[in-house]
């Protein structure tokens, strides 16, 4: 590929040669030929005189036709160039969409106008000044100045394209393996011929006019195409035609393997040109090798771009990784030209690993930030010799098709940072023969040995950084051999099979951290820092591992609004077998915000500025208060439930059942103020039931569920119908909360319940409490301590008895005019609630409608519940659930000792 240097001094040239030419437009061609032979571009590229009907329908000629790429209207001097422009426009209604060109330009051999249909941006000046406007024509020779955007339409589209022609290809026969090394090689030659690998065009010019438009011989056409991108030129065929020989020789793995020949029709031919017809060089490497993978699977087509990992997301994990650092340690040195050269050195060493690489997003972004460093250091040494490579980087990953694009995404991102250097320095370097190629595993990364794999290719030398984000799946929905997976690396892990299929990843990357000084960077899904599995995970990664989390980012929203698509609630966590003395901690106002920085002494697994400790799920709770458990299970298949019209009607035709019916509330009744019932006949006496005949219809029902259940348990409670499979019925009044509760709430509605009412195993219950325990658990302190340590259900909140209430520090001292004052509030937010009749408790807490009365009531509770902990109360949340943690250390720890004084007393 010509170099922008070599670019301007042709046109210096061309520009003095045609200056003092006659300027007859019969001199045209020649004219545009010399101009194309600035950039290295052959003219069998170019239609002269190309026929072509006008809007009014009369026959035109464009004077220089360039497909997709450039349309020029050429005049004699002194002609009209505005009429010349508005001639050119009423030639493009009647191009194929394909063929439309991107840039209009007419001239009349001293002027050039060129005009940008994409930015319809124009842009005028005289021959003489040709070599000062000559970038304006780079495109010409491939090179781009276009920025990449995350949700371009254009990527969407061609991803559809190559997803249809895969469609095709799969129905008439050709499959597998095959298909997926096809495919992968297209799309290497579409981005070639757009970033200056291939000459501009040249591989749709070959498709068009070297193959048949029936598109019989075009599977045979490319395929030897692909034979000679093996074959070093001085191997070849001395004979070759020139639309063989214009093509380069390519090396690397990706053209070696033989490959039947996939045989084409016309349509197929058709989406094949359409496909070349994009302007590739716009698509980031990144982003497309997901969509492209997600084409490639017709259940996920309609969601093509909603499931790749924004770049915005991907650089979260990698500054504070390494790249921060890197910079921070160029603007240190970049005065010192020994240090910098000591610096140099050292980026040229650093390995870096992805062990769930995908479509190599991750790696490919770590890689231009490495080049960009780079670039800044040659510019600081004012030299040339570029050190950074592809082969510095390794990725694991399970499927085939996804490898194989991850290798070439990353020979394509090296090739646009080669462009991007040629601009930038004026001098080209390009790895074509191939001769640095990254190193990717086509295996599982969960079953093979890290250390040895990465020997394959010669590795002595440990990774320095290890990044990316693993599948996010959860317990329920992994496969069998998923499952099979997270055995085989939590073997003897107690509860393992409750993870996230992603903690897989930080095990296996902990055990590499051992005695090395590698980092770890993994995106996840921010339940794996919320509930039973926190305990379970972090509790092996600190006490087995000694692992420390260097940074992290808290929740936010995975950068997705496609439609339809699920949203997803990421965290990020650096992490090292080693600790260092800062850590840095983002936190997001809302999961929609932009992160601010917190520098901290420490960050816990709660990604809380606090000691190394996990909440695991207790059966007792902390200290002496009442135990909390679920509501009521009855496993009846419905039978023994009711909505207000259905009782009613059960009653006109059995009315001894009246006084059986209660009043039972799920979480959505609850919050809702809706109204459901339940037969309860659990302590109705025989000779009543037997009076009542539709009753007795729906025991029998019960029964035969149960017997037809799979479970063992579930059937040997056929034997007692009338009961439930759970009961908790309080014999007196009782709070009671949801089991699931929205995140946009502020407070966790709970409530005061009468012992006629029965709860489902949807809600929790808490017998024996009083308002001061109401008070507490209403308070910011709990919900806080609640939105921290919970599970999540989507982004609900998830409440645990084990996990949330039985972990939850009260306050040790409470004195008798600190409990007066905090029941007065309790019972005043109880009192406001009734001032609203007709509110259902999701009403009262929504934040958007909840009556301002209420609110201040409840920040004055707030208050006063906080002063129960600390005399100067809490600034933040995080100082907030900080201190928590603390208390929680601190009554375990007393426990513990309670423990181990009992026995010493039993010994004696």
């Amino acid at each position: 590929m010509i170099s922008l240097k070599e670019i301007r001094e042709r046109s210096i040239k061309f520009a003095k040669e045609w200056e003092g030419a006659s300027n007859e437009k019969q001199e045209a061609q020649s004219f545009w030929i010399d101009f194309f032979k600035i950039f290295d571009v052959s003219p069998r590229s170019m239609q002269f005189e190309y026929p072509i009907k006008k809007i009014d329908g009369s026959q035109g000629y464009i004077d220089v036709f360039w497909r997709g790429q450039l349309l020029i209207e050429q005049k004699s001097k002194g002609k009209d160039l505005v009429k010349a422009k508005e001639q050119a426009l009423e030639y493009l209604p009647n191009l194929k969409q394909r063929d439309l060109p991107k840039f209009i330009l007419v001239c009349d051999f001293v002027s050039f106008y060129l005009y940008d249909l994409d930015t319809n941006q124009d842009y005028k000046f005289l021959l003489h000044d040709l070599p000062k406007n000559i970038e304006l024509f780079s495109f010409i020779a491939g090179y781009t100045k276009k920025t990449y955007k995350e949700e371009e339409p254009t990527n969407r589209k061609a991803a559809e394209l190559m997803g249809k022609l895969h469609d095709k290809l799969l129905e008439n026969g050709y499959s597998g393996h095959q298909l997926e090394l096809f495919l992968t090689r297209l799309l290497f030659c579409m981005f070639a011929e757009d970033t200056g690998i291939f000459a501009k065009n040249s591989f749709r010019e070959f498709i068009e006019n070297q193959t048949d438009e029936s598109g019989r011989d075009l599977g045979s056409q490319i395929n030897y195409l692909f034979e000679l991108f093996d074959t070093p030129n001085e191997k070849r065929q001395k004979n070759l035609d020139e639309s063989f020989t214009q093509f380069p020789y390519i090396n690397g793995s990706i053209f070696t393997e033989q490959l039947k020949t996939a045989h084409f029709d016309r349509s197929m031919r058709e989406m094949l040109l359409d496909a070349c017809a994009f302007d590739w060089s716009l698509i980031s490497p990144s982003i497309f090798g997901s969509m492209f993978q997600a084409s490639m699977d017709v259940s996920k087509r309609g969601e093509l771009g909603a499931h790749f990992t924004s770049e915005t997301n991907i650089l979260k994990a990698i500054k504070p990784l390494f790249l921060d650092e890197l910079w921070e340690e160029f603007g240190r040195i970049k005065n010192n030209p020994k240090q910098l050269q000591i610096f140099h050195a050292k980026i040229s060493n650093l390995k870096f690993l992805d062990p769930a690489c995908g479509s190599g997003n991750f790696l490919v972004i770590a890689y231009r930030e490495l080049k960009l460093v780079e670039f800044e250091v040659l510019k600081s040494l004012k030299i040339l010799t570029q050190l950074v490579h592809i082969d510095q980087f390794y990725g694991f990953e399970i499927e085939e098709l996804p490898s194989r694009i991850t290798q070439t995404a990353m020979l394509l991102i090296d090739h646009q940072m080669n462009l991007l250097f040629a601009q930038m320095f004026g001098e080209p370097h390009f790895n074509i023969p191939i001769k640095d190629s990254a190193n990717i595993f086509n295996v599982n990364a969960l079953r093979v040995d890290w250390e040895e794999t990465l020997s394959l290719r010669g590795t002595k030398q440990s990774i320095d950084y290890i990044i990316g984000n693993p599948p996010f799946l959860g317990s329920k929905m992994q496969s069998k051999e998923q499952k099979i997976d997270m055995e085989f690396v939590f073997k003897g892990v107690k509860n393992a099979g409750v993870l996230d299929f992603v903690t897989a990843w930080y095990i296996k990357s902990a055990q590499y951290c051992q005695n090395r000084q590698t980092k770890v960077a993994l995106v996840s899904t921010n339940s794996i820092t919320q509930g039973e599995q926190v305990g379970i995970l972090w509790q092996e990664m600190f006490n087995k591992y000694k692992i420390k989390i260097l940074f992290a980012h808290k929740t936010f929203k995975w950068n997705n609004d496609a439609k339809g698509v699920a949203q997803v609630y990421c965290v990020i966590i650096g992490f090292a077998g080693f600790d260092i003395k800062e850590k840095r901690l983002f936190e997001y106002e809302t999961v929609k915000s932009e992160p601010h920085e917190m520098k901290v002494a420490n960050i816990n697994p709660y990604l809380v500025n606090g000691d190394d400790l996990v909440v695991v799920n207790r059966q007792k709770p902390l200290g002496n208060l009442p135990a909390m458990g679920i509501g009521n299970k009855p496993i009846d298949d419905g039978n023994y439930l009711f909505t207000e019209e259905e009782k009613a009607n059960f009653i006109a035709q059995e009315p001894t059942s009246e006084q059986f019916f209660k009043l039972f509330l799920g979480a959505v009744e609850f919050l809702n103020a809706k109204k459901r019932y339940v037969l309860w006949l659990g302590d109705c006496p025989p000779n009543i039931l037997k009076s009542m005949p539709n009753a007795m219809q729906r025991i029998e029902a019960v029964k035969t569920f149960r017997l037809s259940s799979r479970s063992a348990p579930t059937q040997k409670l056929a034997s007692t119908p009338t009961r439930f499979h759970v009961e908790n019925m309080p014999d007196a009044t009782y709070l009671a909360l949801p089991e699931t509760s929205s995140e946009n709430r502020n407070y966790l509605p709970i409530g005061f319940m009468t012992a006629d009412i029965f709860c489902s195993n949807a809600m929790k219950i808490l017998p024996n409490a009083t308002l001061l325990h109401f008070g507490i658990l209403t308070s910011k302190m709990h919900n806080d301590w609640m939105r921290y340590v919970a599970g999540r259900l989507k982004s609900d909140y998830r409440y645990s008895v084990g996990i949330v209430y039985n972990n939850f520090p009260f306050p040790l001292e409470v004195t008798d005019k600190q409990k007066e004052q905090i029941e007065t509030l309790a019972q005043n937010i109880l009192t406001i609630r009734t001032e609203f009749e007709g509110a259902s408790l999701a009403d009262l807490y929504n934040p958007l409608t909840m009556p301002p009365k209420l609110l201040k009531a409840h920040e004055t509770l707030d208050k006063a519940v906080d002063k129960l902990y600390s005399k100067t109360g809490f600034k933040t949340d995080t100082e907030r659930v900080a201190h928590l943690f603390e208390l929680n250390k601190k009554l375990t720890s007393l426990i513990v000792e309670d423990r181990k004084k009992s026995k010493k007393i039993k010994k004696q």
